[in-house]
C-alpha cells in the first residue's frame, strides 16, 4: 500500500476467506521478513475490526470479516507471523470500527451500541490478541455515548485508561490514530488534542498537525501538572522497552543493494499462489452449474463489467475452451445470446486500493437480468463481494466470488470454472440476503490440467535455474534458436516458459502460446519418457548401444552406437529424411497422382494377415473372419491393423455391454 516496488500480499477480506490459518501466519511472517530487511520494527496491522456494516467507508477490505471468532483467529495468526519475525503488530481499532457509515479522516462516526454489545462482538478479537502479547494497539476516533459522551475515544480517559489498561489489563505500546484526521481536529473541544491523547493513556501521539507546538503544549501542560510526570516516564519506558525488543540497542545498518529482489522472491509468490487458491469462493451453484463439464458439446461466452482489466482471466479461459468474447453496444441483439450454452459474465474492478468503487452500474444490473434469461449464467465476482448486494441474483446458475482483480485471482477463478482447482473459499462476510456469512460451497477437482508455482509442488529453485542455464546456453550456441520449456506434475503446469526466437533471424520472440509441429513433439512426449522408465527400471543405461538393445537386428554400421551419443545429436545419423520427395515428380517437382488426390475416398482398406477387405460400412463377413483369425485375441497385434469399429464390436460381444456408454460413464 505504500511501496510501489514492493510485494503485495492479498487484502485481509480475502485472507478472511481462507480456512488454512497456517497460510496466514506465513503471510504475516513474510510481512515480519520484508520489515527486517528494511529496516521497519513496527506494522500498525492486523486491522481487528468487525465489519458488519456494509456501507463502512473506511474499514471494508481491511476487515477479515463479520464472524468474530474468524476475524480473531485470523488476526492473531497474521500477528503471530508478523512477531515470530521480531516484527511488533499493532491491532486496531481499539474499541472498533466495524460497525460505522462515516469516515473518521472526514468526521467523527457514531457508535450507538450498549457496553455490552460492543464487549460481546467489537472486543472479543482484542481480548484475544491482548491475551496472546500482541506488541501494541492503535486506538480509533469514534464518538461512543456508552462509555462517554462527545468525546473522541482516542481522547478518552475512560476507554484508554479504564477500559483498555484497567479492564483488558494491556500493558503494551497505545498508539493513537493520526492525530491530522478530522475525527480529531474537528471534535477536540476542550485542550490541545495530544495534551488531552496523553492524558487519556496513549504513549505514541501520530502524525500531530504540528509537531512543534504539539511538544511546546505538552511540556506546557506537564509544568502546570495537567499531565503527571509519571504519564509520561510511563510511556517513555513502555517506548524505551519496544525499542529494546527489537534490537535498537544495537546499530544494525541496512544494506540496500538487491533490496527489491528481496522484497519480491519466488516465496512471496508461491504463498499468493496458494492463498489466491485457498480463497476462492462459491456462493451459489444452482443444478452444480460449476464446474462446466461435457465441454466439447458446449459453445461458452464471456462479457466482461466493469472498467478494469480483464485480459488475463480471458486468456486462461481459452486455455480450457474456445471461449467467444461477448460485446455489447446499443444496437446489441440479445437474443443471439441463447445461441451460447453457458455465459460467463466478470465483473473487475481495481484492486490497487481497499477504498475504491466496487458497486454495479445500473446499466450493468440491467445486462445481468436479461442476459440470466437467455443462457446458463456464472457471474464471477473481482471487487469487493458486498457488490452483489445490488443484484436480484434469481436466474443466475452460478456465483463465484474472486475478490481481487490482480493477475492471480483472474487465473483461479478461470481454473475453478473448468474445474481445474477445487473451489473451497468460505465467505467472511454476508453479501445478500440469501448469502449469508460463512456460505461455502466447495467442488472437486476434474480432470483438467491446472497451473501451480513450483514451490508449491516440490520443485527446486536452484535446479530449475540450471535448466534455464542450459537452455541459455544452448541457444546462445546456437543448438536451437529458441525454446518452450513446461514443466508439469501431479496434474498442474508449474513452469511455462520462453526463450529466444523463431529463428536465427530473431525476428519473432518464442512466447507460451507459440505451437510446435507434431512432429517435434513426439520425440519429446512419447519417446523420452519410455527411455526415462528404462533407466529407472536398468534396462538400459547412457552407455548401451543399440546392438545391446536390439540383438536380433542387423544394424550394420550403426550397431555400436550409444545412447549419449543419440540424445546429444553426436551420432552422425542423417538429422532429417524428406521422404515426402518420392511423392513429386523429379523434374516438375508436382504431387504425383500416383500418391496424391483431390477426390475424398470413399471407401478403405482393411489389412489383416494376407487377406485384403475393401468396406465402407459394417460389414459381418469381415468381422467373422476376424474372430476366425484369432487376430483379435492375439496381444501382439498392431492397433494400426485393425479399425476401432471391430475391435468395438468384438468387445461389445465379449462383455455384453455398450462400450460408448462405459466410455462416456
Amino acid at each position: 500500500m505504500r511501496l510501489d516496488d514492493a510485494f503485495s500480499f492479498p487484502y485481509n477480506m480475502t485472507l478472511g476467506a481462507v480456512e488454512d490459518n497456517d497460510l496466514i501466519f506465513k503471510v504475516g511472517s513474510r510481512i515480519g521478513s520484508h520489515a527486517n530487511r528494511l529496516g521497519v520494527h513496527i506494522n500498525f496491522a492486523p486491522v481487528v475490526d468487525v465489519n458488519t456494516n456494509p456501507d463502512n467507508p473506511i474499514i471494508g477490505f481491511r476487515s477479515f470479516g463479520e464472524d468474530k471468532f474468524n476475524v480473531a483467529e485470523k488476526a492473531l495468526s497474521y500477528m503471530k507471523g508478523m512477531q515470530s519475525k521480531n516484527l511488533l503488530g499493532s491491532a486496531k481499532h481499539f474499541p472498533g470500527h466495524g460497525d460505522t457509515k462515516t469516515d473518521s479522516h472526514l468526521t467523527l462516526p457514531l457508535i450507538s451500541f450498549s457496553q455490552r454489545r460492543i464487549d460481546s462482538v467489537e472486543l472479543y478479537p482484542f481480548k484475544k490478541l491482548i491475551n496472546n502479547n500482541v506488541a501494541s494497539i492503535m486506538t480509533a476516533h469514534l464518538n461512543i455515548p456508552s462509555f462517554e459522551e462527545g468525546v473522541p475515544s482516542t481522547l478518552s480517559k475512560k476507554i484508554i485508561t479504564y477500559l483498555l489498561k484497567d479492564d483488558l489489563e494491556f500493558e503494551g505500546l497505545i498508539i493513537t490514530d493520526a492525530l491530522d484526521m478530522k475525527g480529531i481536529v474537528d471534535f477536540a473541544k476542550k485542550e490541545y488534542p495530544d495534551v488531552s491523547a496523553m492524558n487519556a493513556g496513549n504513549d505514541v501521539l501520530l502524525m500531530p498537525t504540528d509537531i512543534a507546538k504539539s511538544v511546546k503544549q505538552i511540556k506546557r501542560a506537564i509544568s502546570r501538572k495537567k499531565i503527571p510526570l509519571e504519564r509520561l516516564e510511563e510511556s517513555v519506558k513502555k517506548i524505551l522497552m519496544a525499542k529494546y525488543k527489537v534490537g535498537l540497542n544495537k546499530l544494525k545498518r541496512v544494506e540496500n543493494t538487491n533490496i527489491v529482489n528481496e522484497m519480491n522472491e519466488e516465496a512471496d509468490l508461491a504463498l499468493l499462489d496458494k492463498i489466491a487458491s485457498e480463497a476462492i469462493t462459491l456462493v451459489k451453484n444452482e443444478n452444480q452449474n460449476l464446474p462446466f463439464k461435457n465441454l466439447s458439446d458446449m459453445k461458452v461466452g464471456y462479457l466482461k463489467l466493469g472498467d478494469d482489466n480483464n485480459a488475463v482471466f480471458l486468456n486462461f479461459l481459452n486455455k480450457y475452451q474456445s471461449v467467444g468474447e461477448i460485446n455489447i453496444d446499443d444496437n446489441f441483439d440479445f437474443n443471439t445470446l441463447s445461441d451460447y450454452h453457458k455465459i460467463i459474465i466478470g465483473f473487475h474492478k481495481s484492486d490497487k486500493s481497499p477504498f475504491g468503487e466496487f458497486r454495479f452500474k445500473k446499466n450493468e444490473i440491467e445486462i445481468i437480468d436479461k442476459v440470466k434469461k437467455l443462457s446458463d449464467l456464472a457471474l464471477v465476482v473481482f471487487a469487493k463481494p458486498y457488490c452483489v448486494s445490488d443484484l436480484d441474483i434469481d436466474g443466475i446458475e452460478s456465483i463465484l466470488i474472486a475478490y481481487q482483480n490482480s493477475d492471480i485471482f483472474q487465473e483461479k477463478a478461470a481454473q475453478a470454472i473448468f474445474g481445474a482447482i477445487q473451489v473451497k473459499g468460505k465467505l467472511p462476510v454476508t453479501i445478500h440476503e440469501n448469502i449469508p456469512v460463512n456460505t461455502q460451497i466447495k467442488t472437486k477437482e476434474v480432470s483438467s490440467l491446472g497451473f501451480s508455482h513450483f514451490l508449491n509442488n516440490g520443485f527446486n529453485l536452484n535446479k530449475l535455474k540450471k535448466v534455464d542455464s542450459l537452455i541459455n546456453y544452448a541457444i546462445d550456441n546456437k543448438m536451437f534458436p529458441g525454446a518452450q520449456l513446461v514443466i508439469a506434475k501431479d496434474n498442474k503446469v508449474v513452469l511455462n516458459k520462453a526463450f529466444g526466437f523463431y529463428s536465427y533471424k530473431k525476428k519473432k520472440k518464442v512466447n507460451t502460446s507459440s505451437l510446435y509441429d507434431l512432429a517435434s513433439l513426439t520425440k519429446i512426449l512419447v519417446s523420452v519418457p519410455l527411455m526415462l522408465r528404462e533407466f529407472d527400471l536398468s534396462n538400459i543405461s547412457l552407455k548401451s548401444t543399440l546392438s545391446e538393445i536390439m540383438k536380433d537386428e542387423d544394424l550394420g554400421n550403426k550397431s555400436k552406437l550409444r545412447f549419449d551419443e543419440m540424445f546429444s545429436h553426436q551420432s552422425g545419423l542423417i538429422p532429417w529424411i524428406p521422404f515426402y520427395k518420392e511423392t513429386l515428380d523429379s523434374i516438375t517437382n508436382k504431387q504425383l497422382n500416383k500418391y496424391y488426390s483431390n477426390n475424398k475416398t470413399k471407401s478403405y482398406s482393411v489389412q489383416i494377415g494376407e487377406d485384403l477387405f475393401i468396406s465402407n460400412s459394417w460389414n459381418d463377413t469381415i468381422y467373422k473372419r476376424l474372430i476366425d483369425s484369432d487376430l483379435l485375441e492375439n496381444k501382439t497385434y498392431r492397433y494400426s491393423d485393425v479399425p476401432y469399429y471391430f475391435i468395438k464390436k468384438y468387445l461389445e460381444d465379449k462383455y455384453e455391454t455398450n462400450l460408448d456408454q462405459l466410455i462416456k460413464n
